[in-house]
């Protein structure tokens, strides 16, 4: 029964369980795990409104990483700080590294199972149809005039048709959406809001006018203070890695390569795995073409991430390699299999820990461009072109706010 009433504030440990329950059925890909969360967090529990988590969502398509993933990080830390991100983002994802580890050992250890592909061709189907339900809804929500449903055409047509890259439609969808936002602001809103957006809206908890928690402002403080947590964290177990077997062993090739395709995730899991696929079939030897396709199948019919298939990946390069002795295989796939999930996951929960105030693009605006601008003002305007450089930049990420 829905009131006119927001929810009461979230007990840090009913949201845990959400997020742990969030990690079981997040199927579907990003547009499917996106979708349960809108159904959950704003149309059920009332969480968050729709403009915010739209804002959110726009937000984290902006970053290399697994966007979903992301979202529920940036969430968990807007209602409970940086535990409630932590845990949201990482319970998304260990379900699905418990799970890619038990299907991986079988896989590895008995070879072809046809009760398992079987099962995996039925759930295909359902996985489908969650992800064509999940683009109507998320579209029907975020595109609402014709100048923005003509940028979500081109945007297809140039991925689908043309193989234009990823990053060069977010930044031409980014000038659109700066140009539009100063010539037809009324058409390009944060959220892509017109119309019908207050049509249905019910208070929530994070609502569109709801005060900015205390933890979430911009600081430069907080941004040195988990940048640096963040870099020592990657510094310590890379380092250790490198101490333990050097620079050419086998973890530590992993550690090094995965936090590199960590960084190269922009357009999701599908943009990175030409690379991955390049390092770990035709480089290292990880693993065979085959086994490649066999891991992105399982990646695909199990919850969590896409980008999850590089478990599989490091479980069977672990297994493979005889990291530990062939009497120890298994603890071998095991090790390699969480040094690769870490490696490529620890970037997602530094950039929104980092630099996810939720003011956006105007938070950033006002706390780091305008002081800069002002100090260079008090200079003479002697070095103009990192304000230039600032100006345009948050030009551009305003607009690719309003039209992504």
């Amino acid at each position: 029964m829905t009131t006119d009433k927001p929810p009461a504030s979230v007990p840090f440990a009913e949201a845990f369980r959400f997020w742990l329950k969030l990690g079981f059925i997040s199927f579907g890909g990003p547009a499917g795990q996106i979708s349960v969360m809108h159904q959950e967090l704003v149309e059920r529990k009332r969480w968050i409104s729709e403009r915010r988590f739209l804002h959110a969502l726009n937000y984290c398509m902006l970053l290399p990483g697994p966007e979903a993933q992301q979202l529920a990080t940036y969430i968990g830390w807007l209602m409970h700080r940086t535990w409630g991100g932590i845990v949201a983002g990482g319970l998304f994802v260990l379900p699905s590294l418990f799970i890619l580890i038990g299907l991986s050992w079988i896989y590895m250890a008995y070879g072809n199972l046809p009760a398992v592909a079987g099962l995996f061709y039925g759930i295909k189907p359902a996985v489908t149809a969650i992800v064509v339900f999940a683009a109507f809804r998320i579209g029907s929500k975020a595109l609402k005039n014709i100048w923005l449903w003509a940028i979500a055409g081109a945007s297809f047509a140039g991925i689908f048709a043309l193989n234009v890259p990823f990053p060069a439609i977010v930044l031409a969808a980014g000038i659109l959406g700066a140009l539009g936002g100063r010539m037809r602001p009324e058409y390009f809103r944060i959220g892509g809001s017109h119309g019908s957006m207050e049509k249905a809206h019910l208070p929530a908890l994070i609502d569109d006018h709801t005060p900015v928690p205390e933890h979430a402002y911009f600081s430069w403080s907080s941004f040195w203070f988990y940048l640096a947590a963040g870099f020592g964290l990657w510094t310590v177990a890379l380092g250790g890695l490198l101490v333990l077997y050097g620079w050419n062993g086998a973890l530590t090739q992993m550690g090094w390569f995965f936090t590199k395709a960590a960084l190269l995730t922009f357009g999701g899991a599908y943009a990175v795995l030409p690379y991955v696929y390049q390092g770990a079939v035709e480089h290292y030897h990880w693993l065979t073409p085959l086994q490649m396709i066999d891991g992105l199948a399982l990646g695909e019919t199990t919850p969590g991430p896409l980008i999850m298939v590089v478990t599989f990946v490091g479980f069977v390069g672990g297994w493979t390699t005889g990291l530990f002795g062939p009497d120890n295989l298994l603890w071998g796939g095991l090790v390699a299999a969480t040094v690769v999930t870490f490696f490529t996951f620890l970037p997602s929960f530094v950039f929104i820990l980092v630099g996810g105030p939720p003011g956006g693009i105007d938070s950033w605006r006002r706390h780091v461009y305008r002081p800069l601008d002002r100090h260079h003002r008090r200079r003479g305007r002697r070095h103009p072109q990192s304000c230039t450089v600032l100006r345009v930049s948050c030009a551009l990420a305003a607009g690719i706010y309003r039209s992504v």
